[in-house]
């Protein structure tokens, strides 16, 4: 599975790990041979302590709120500690909360911006730093959405701007990371069999009538996409959005 992009002796954080598609991703990374922290807001929950074991000696499990600059200190000197460094950082954590303009309040607000936004631009610090310290380069991959391009498809206005702005934050970590041997890359998936995706539109059929493809990703899919730019395979490839919908959006 994990083809020609192979990831032999590089270490990992995933956020969001528990998640459908941070499953799919740290499974993909640690198959490609990494090391690989998987990092969620509660290092108790069953998917997480199962996918440590799935993935075995090569993993770490953390508990941190990535919203919180201390909790956030806290796990990547744990990832150091543990595993001597880091060379791939994937900014996976996300939230939504199913709310139109006239339902969102401003603490619903704040809790989707704190995590999809504020949560990112701790953890690219704090990878930035240690890629810097190391001088041996690294690789972000952010995750950002069709929504951060075209809206979303009902509701969800703080989801779609806290991907809008992952996609701008990109830009600007693959700027400043070019002359560390640093990549910064977003990969924006289209419609994924998640349980966010259950939550946010239930069992409607007709979406996969929006999808050219005819059908929804499977996170494997979009964990197929992280693992090559976190590759050597990807390292002339920076400042990118690589959109994975299935054709929902084609620039």
């Amino acid at each position: 599975m994990a083809g020609a992009f192979q990831l032999t002796g590089k270490r990992a954080l995933v956020t969001g790990a528990a998640g459908g598609i941070g499953q799919a991703i740290a499974r993909r990374l640690a198959q490609a041979g990494a090391q690989v922290a998987l990092l969620d807001i509660d290092a108790s929950v069953a998917a997480l302590t199962e996918l440590a074991r799935e993935i075995g000696a090569g993993a770490m499990v953390l508990s941190a709120d990535i919203t919180d600059p201390a909790s956030v200190d806290a796990a990547f000197s744990s990832v150091k500690d543990r595993f001597g460094g880091l060379d791939i950082l994937v900014n996976n954590a996300g939230i939504t909360r199913d709310e139109d303009i006239f339902e969102i309040t401003l603490d619903s607000w704040k809790s989707v911006i704190d995590v999809n936004m504020t949560g990112a631009f701790l953890c690219a610090k704090a990878a930035m730093e240690v890629f810097r310290d190391q001088g041996t380069g690294g690789r972000i991959v952010q995750m950002g959405s069709i929504v951060g391009h075209q809206g979303a498809l009902k509701g969800h206005l703080h989801y779609s701007a806290s991907k809008s702005a992952i996609h701008g934050m990109t830009k600007t970590l693959a700027r400043t990371g070019a002359t560390l041997g640093v990549t910064a890359n977003t990969v924006a998936p289209g419609l994924v069999r998640t349980p966010m995706i259950a939550t946010a539109h239930g069992d409607d059929p007709s979406l996969t009538e929006k999808v050219p493809i005819g059908r929804l990703a499977d996170p494997d899919e979009i964990a197929a996409s992280v693992q090559f730019l976190a590759s050597d395979q990807a390292g002339y490839i920076t400042g990118s959005v690589l959109d994975i919908n299935g054709g929902m959006l084609m620039r």
